[in-house]
C-alpha cells in the first residue's frame, strides 16, 4: 500500500499536478477511518437501532464533504435536500419491497455504497455547473435581456452538467462485468456466495446508485436554477 501511495505521489510531483500533500492524507485518513469504522460496523450490524444512527452519521460526512468540495458549506442544507431527495427512496424501494432484508448488516454497506455515490454525482454536477454559471456570465445577462426569467436562464445553463454527472456511472453499469467487477460483487463471492448471489447484489447496487444519482441531480439542477444552491460569489454575480 505505501508503495502504490509513493507511486501516485510521484507522479503528481513529476507532472506538477500538485496533489502530493492531498493524496498521502488522504490515504492516511483511509486507513484511520476504515479501521475505526470497522470496530464500530460489528457492533452496528448486530443491531438495526445502532445501524440507523450510523447511517445518519455517514450521510452527514457525505453532505458535508460535497458542500465543502463545491464551496457551498453556507448552503449545505440544500445540498442534504438534494442527496436526501436522491438516498431516501431507493433505501425506502429496497427494504420496503424486500430485496434486501432489514438489518444492520444489509442496511450499513447498501447506504453506504449508494450514499457515497450519491455525494458523487452532486459533487461532479456543482462543481461543472457552477464553473459553467462563472464562464458564461455574458450569456446569462443576454437571456435576461430578452426577457427570459432568471431560474429559465440558469436551467439552460447548467444542463450539460446534469449529463456529465451521470455518465461515469452510466459507463459502470453498461461494462459490469466485462471491464470493472465492482465491491459488492466481490464482497459477496469472498463472503461465501454464490455468483448468481454476487450478481444479484451488484445489479441492485448500480441500479440503486443510478436512480439515486439521477434524482440527486435533477434535485440540485432545480435549486441551482431557484437560485437556492450557489456559491457566495455566483449569488451576487447571477442577479435577477
Amino acid at each position: 500500500m505505501v508503495l502504490l501511495v509513493g507511486l501516485a505521489m510521484l507522479f503528481s510531483v513529476l507532472s506538477r499536478l500538485g496533489l502530493a500533500r492531498e493524496l498521502s492524507v488522504a490515504a492516511v485518513r483511509a486507513v484511520l477511518q476504515l479501521a475505526a469504522i470497522s470496530l464500530i460496523i460489528v457492533v452496528a450490524i448486530r443491531h438495526l437501532w445502532l445501524a440507523a444512527p450510523l447511517v445518519l452519521l455517514m450521510f452527514a460526512v457525505a453532505v458535508g464533504t460535497s458542500a465543502s468540495r463545491c464551496g457551498v458549506r453556507d448552503r449545505w442544507w440544500w445540498v442534504a435536500l438534494a442527496m436526501g431527495c436522491g438516498l431516501l427512496p431507493v433505501l425506502v424501494v429496497v427494504f420496503a419491497t424486500g430485496a434486501a432484508p432489514l438489518n444492520g448488516a444489509s442496511l450499513i454497506p447498501i447506504a453506504g455504497i449508494i450514499g457515497g455515490n450519491t455525494m458523487t454525482g452532486h459533487t461532479l454536477f456543482a462543481r461543472r455547473a457552477f464553473a459553467q454559471l462563472r464562464g458564461e456570465q455574458p450569456q446569462y445577462e443576454a437571456g435576461l435581456s430578452i426577457g427570459l426569467e432568471r431560474h429559465q436562464v440558469l436551467t439552460e445553463l447548467v444542463d450539460p452538467a446534469r449529463t456529465e454527472a451521470l455518465v461515469p456511472n452510466i459507463d459502470q453499469t453498461r461494462t459490469v462485468g466485462l471491464v470493472t467487477l465492482p465491491g459488492a460483487f466481490i464482497g459477496v463471492l469472498l463472503g461465501g456466495g454464490s455468483p448468481l448471489q454476487a450478481g444479484a447484489a451488484q445489479i441492485l447496487v448500480l441500479v440503486g446508485i443510478m436512480a439515486a444519482q439521477t434524482i440527486t441531480v435533477t434535485v440540485a439542477a432545480r435549486l441551482v436554477a431557484a437560485a437556492k444552491l450557489l456559491p457566495a460569489d455566483l449569488r451576487g454575480q447571477l442577479r435577477p
